[in-house]
Order: structure tokens, then C-alpha cells, then sequence
């Protein structure tokens, strides 16, 4: 199990490399896992990946794979040249999709590990229905991360209010990456499917995605040892 430093993922959701460095350089040695998903990526490239990397940071490059296997393996191909930790691809792209994605990480050797997303944390049962999937949140994520494990990846992404019921039905031998995560008292933002920290490490979560709660506070370093301290 990793160390609960090596568990907090903060997600550097920001317009450019100038305001990511800023947050990185106020978290100094308190935080080594970074999170750089569309926002950050789409506005400055593969090379914020590569700074941090070079630096030192571990890096969750957030950005959702979901095409068909060829375009997804390539891609994933690429994300691991760039040396990322955990790369995301959507669970239902399907099988093929997933198994092209999880074969080109193992290939790469053991440095990326895929992660499926399941259900958005945005997401809740009426906006499920909306979108044509019957039933409730924590069956589709259930149903999604069986098929996500079943194709070889090494885990998913998961509102940690399901983390209980996968756990419960598909044993402990894989990630869980949670979003959503907010300290008690926090803002909920755009998430419906919150929890605070130690509810998602206690519910079985490996990795916690925690943003604007640290990211926007008037000292990041001391809000992220507090979570630290929660969830160690």
C-alpha cells in the first residue's frame, strides 16, 4: 500500500504552466503527485508533463482516453514515452479499447498504470437515465469496472460513495482513484458524489483527487499536510 504521501493526488486545474509551477512550488516537498488533466494539457502540451517529471512529481495525466483501440493505444503509447504514473481511459469505450490500452502500458514496462473511469463524480442517477443507462450510479460503476479489470487495467476511477460496493464485489487487488474528494466543510463545487478524505481511504480508495480545497487556499502547503494527517 502506498504511503499516504504517495496516495494524494492534487489536481492542477489551471490555464497555464506559470500557475501550475506556482502551486507546485507552494506545496514544495509536502505534495509528489500531481494531477494534469484537459485544461492544463490542452493549454500548454506534453511539456508541463515533462516539467514536472523532470522535477522529480509523479504525474496523473487525466485525459480521459475514448476512441477506437488503434487511436487509444497510440495515444497511450505516447503518455508513456512522457513518463506519467497513471493515465486515464473511459470504461466504456469497451473491451477492445481497454485491452489495447492496458497491453501498450505493460509493454512500456511497469512505470504506467491505466486507471478506467467509470461514472463522472458530476454525474447522478438522473443524469445517467438522461444519457439512456437504466439503474443506479453504483451499478453502472460496478458493471463498468468489472469489464475495465476483466480487460487488464489496473484500476478505475470511482466516487468513493461506490468504493464500498467494489471493493465488496471485486476484492482489493486493484486501484481506485477517487475525485470528489472534499474536506469537511468545503464547497462541493461542480461534484454530487462527495467525500471527505478520510471517508474515501476508509471506504478503500488507493489515491484521493483533491483540487481547489488546496489549490485555492491561503497556504497549500498546511491544507494538504491537514488532509495528509487525516488520512494517514
Amino acid at each position: 500500500m502506498p504511503s499516504s504521501r504517495e496516495r494524494l493526488i492534487v489536481a492542477l486545474d489551471v490555464s497555464s504552466a506559470a500557475q501550475a509551477q506556482k502551486i507546485v512550488s507552494s506545496l514544495g516537498d509536502a505534495v509528489s503527485f500531481y494531477k494534469v488533466g484537459m485544461q492544463l494539457y490542452t493549454a500548454e502540451g506534453p511539456s508541463i508533463v515533462r516539467d514536472l517529471i523532470s522535477s522529480g512529481r509523479r504525474v496523473f495525466l487525466d485525459l480521459k482516453y475514448h476512441d477506437i483501440p488503434n487511436t487509444v493505444s497510440a495515444a497511450v503509447r505516447e503518455a508513456g514515452k512522457l513518463g506519467v504514473s497513471l493515465l486515464t481511459v473511459h470504461a466504456s469505450g469497451g473491451t477492445k479499447m481497454l485491452r489495447a490500452a492496458a497491453e501498450v502500458a505493460r509493454e512500456g514496462g511497469p512505470g504506467l498504470q491505466i486507471v478506467a473511469v467509470t461514472v463522472l463524480t458530476s454525474m447522478d442517477y438522473e443524469d445517467l437515465n438522461l444519457v439512456g443507462v437504466p439503474g443506479s450510479v453504483e451499478h453502472q460503476v460496478v458493471s463498468l469496472a468489472t469489464l475495465a479489470l476483466k480487460a487488464g487495467c489496473d484500476g478505475v476511477v470511482s466516487s468513493a460513495r461506490e468504493v464500498k460496493t467494489l471493493r465488496a464485489s471485486l476484492g482489493n487487488d486493484f486501484l481506485v482513484v477517487t475525485p470528489g474528494v472534499r474536506p469537511a466543510g468545503a464547497a462541493h463545487g461542480d461534484q454530487a458524489r462527495v467525500v471527505t478524505p478520510a471517508e474515501a481511504i476508509a471506504a478503500g480508495a488507493t489515491h484521493i483527487v483533491v483540487g481547489r480545497p488546496i489549490t485555492a487556499a491561503l497556504s497549500p502547503a498546511l491544507e494538504a499536510e491537514k488532509i495528509l494527517q487525516e488520512i494517514s
